[in-house]
């Protein structure tokens, strides 16, 4: 009677064994998938990140190279002076009178309120970004393990299914192996048929 035990070395690779702590090929191969789509997130993250470090520094130029103040200083003279002791010349002298004045103005302005005042992310901000992303990555490789109980648990729920299962499983492996052995066979007999010298 043929049994499955012990599992050949191309057999044991193709299976998952839930008591082993190592991460196995086909999960190998699962995990590697899930961390692949995990770098376009990455390269998005670092591109805002960069993004947001260059806009931070050209704003924080402009606020240091582009701060201008101005001083405006003027001084306004107006004298109106009639000449004459006629009664046209009083008349005038004080309506027109009036007219004189005297001020001075200085007035000191700035674009202080016009300038950008940019507020860079610290380290902690920085981390806070990242942070979920290592997560996930973190889960990516953590994954393996939760993954195994799924065949436990359905199990446990429908062991009916779970024994066609295995059934199945069994054939298939006992089929396979049976082709695997008559193919080997075929092959040494055509190296057996062919001359030494080939």
């Amino acid at each position: 009677k043929q049994t499955l035990l012990p599992l050949l070395r191309e057999e044991a690779s193709s299976f998952i064994f839930p008591c082993r702590p190592a991460m196995q090929r086909p999960e190998l191969q699962h995990m590697v998938m899930e961390l692949l789509k995990c770098i376009p997130l990455l390269l998005f993250l670092l591109f805002v990140c960069g993004l947001d470090h260059f806009i931070f520094s050209i704003l924080s130029i402009i606020q240091n190279h582009s701060y201008v103040q101005y001083s405006y200083q003027t001084s306004h003279h107006l004298s109106v002076n009639v000449m004459g002791t006629s009664l046209m010349a009083q008349l005038l002298r004080s309506t027109l009178g009036a007219l004189n004045t005297s001020f001075d103005t200085e007035v000191e302005t700035s674009n202080v309120a016009c300038l950008p005042q940019p507020s860079g992310m610290t380290r902690q901000r920085y981390l806070d970004t990242c942070l979920p992303l290592g997560a996930l990555a973190l889960l990516c490789l953590v994954q393996v393990y939760p993954f195994r109980l799924r065949r436990a648990i359905a199990a446990f729920y429908f062991p009916k299914r779970e024994k066609t299962r295995v059934l199945f499983l069994y054939n298939k492996m006992l089929r396979q192996r049976k082709n695997f052995l008559h193919l080997q066979r075929g092959r040494i007999a055509r190296q057996a048929r062919q001359p030494p010298g080939l």
